[in-house]
């Protein structure tokens, strides 16, 4: 809770997968009370149901911020309306959580920096693997493994329904690299701890229901400072590959760190929110060799059954919202990590529009 032992009131402006989600957080903390909802069409209606119907509901934010006064906003809506509610809740006063990307451009994320530093608010962005026991592990074994590294991850989607309604809304503001790539190049920083120098990605439009120039596949590869190497891939659509949905390993000169998810790497899981931060074991190879030339140890497994799930992951999102702001943590380096990876991915976006190698440096 705050100092004043009064319940934090949070505005929950976007009520879809992930804004439900936050929201179904703050409802059973008792350090949060929701004073709104707001959306535009009829998921705030969808969510107050399975809330039991509690909260009051807004179809305009500013209606809603002079309706309710709240202490905190958060935003779950879609990347191109990230800057403009960030900044109109940071001007009334707000602390803000907001869901991956910062912003559309990386201007923008910058201005929405900016202006958490200028109200003196805090502004924690959801990047959900930070927040998961079995992500910090897989990127502390990341350490052991000497440099330069190489990692590979990708998320590919194959998506029908809802699922492509929501993937093709998205993709009128950012690419796939762009929207989930954030989450894999921080990752990929906190492995390397280097800087990132040069970016190269080449991208396909499969489909004529996205804009033209637009792309629903992409890949990208990253070269860092001290040597090592990236590569991310992301493609969604009913026509993606349901084989192509799981990798995400590293390796070094003294091994290899893997995540093995046999569940959720499984047919029919690309498209389960559920499925995209499930890890299940960690796969922990060593690369010491014998005087035969034999591996001298045997991979050692890590199991992960008891993972969190995706509403839990989010409960813990807000717990560390409520922690930056009660115990008025410094989150400088949080907002400077989430501004580079949205820079580095748009760099990758670059590279796939003119087809060349862009530098960082």
């Amino acid at each position: 809770m705050q100092n004043n032992k009064k319940a934090l009131r949070v505005l929950v402006v976007g009520c879809g997968n992930m804004g439900s989600s936050h929201a179904m957080a703050y409802h059973t903390n008792e350090g949060f009370e929701i004073c709104g909802l707001v959306s535009k069409g009829n998921s705030k209606e969808v969510l107050n149901a399975k809330l039991g119907n509690k909260y009051a509901l807004f179809d305009d934010m500013d209606e809603a911020m002079k309706a309710t006064h709240p202490d905190a906003v958060c935003i779950s809506t879609y990347p191109d309306t990230h800057e403009k509610f960030a900044i109109k809740a940071f001007e009334s006063g707000c602390h803000v959580f907001i869901e991956k990307p910062l912003a559309d451009t990386v201007a923008g994320a910058e201005r929405v920096v900016e202006a958490s530093k200028k109200a003196g608010k805090k502004l924690v962005v959801g990047y959900i693997l930070r927040h998961h026991p079995s992500w910090e592990r897989f990127v502390e074994l990341s350490h052991e493994l000497g440099k330069p590294l190489v990692m590979r991850m990708n998320l590919n989607q194959q998506s029908d329904g809802s699922m492509w309604t929501l993937h093709r809304n998205l993709m009128n503001s950012l690419s796939p690299i762009v929207d989930c790539g954030v989450h894999y190049i921080d990752v990929m920083c906190q492995m390397t701890r280097s800087k990132p120098v040069q970016v190269y990605a080449i991208g396909a439009r499969l489909t004529e229901e996205i804009p033209a120039g637009n792309y629903n596949y992409g890949q990208l590869q990253i070269r860092f400072e001290d040597g090592s190497v990236g590569w991310y891939e992301a493609g969604w659509g009913p026509m993606v590959s349901e084989t192509a949905f799981f990798v995400k390993d590293v390796f070094g000169p003294k091994g290899s760190v893997s995540i093995v998810a046999k569940d959720a790497g499984g047919s029919g899981k690309s498209s389960s929110i559920e499925a995209h931060t499930k890890t299940e074991a960690l796969r922990f190879h060593h690369a010491d060799l014998d005087e035969n030339e034999k591996f001298a140890k045997e991979d050692t497994w890590i199991n992960l059954q008891d993972e969190p799930d995706h509403q839990e992951l989010c409960n813990r999102e807000q717990r560390y919202f409520m922690k930056a702001i009660v115990e008025d943590l410094d989150l400088s380096a949080h907002a400077e990590d989430a501004v580079n990876s949205l820079r580095i991915a748009f760099a990758c976006d670059e590279s796939v529009r003119t087809g060349k190698v862009v530098s960082l440096v």
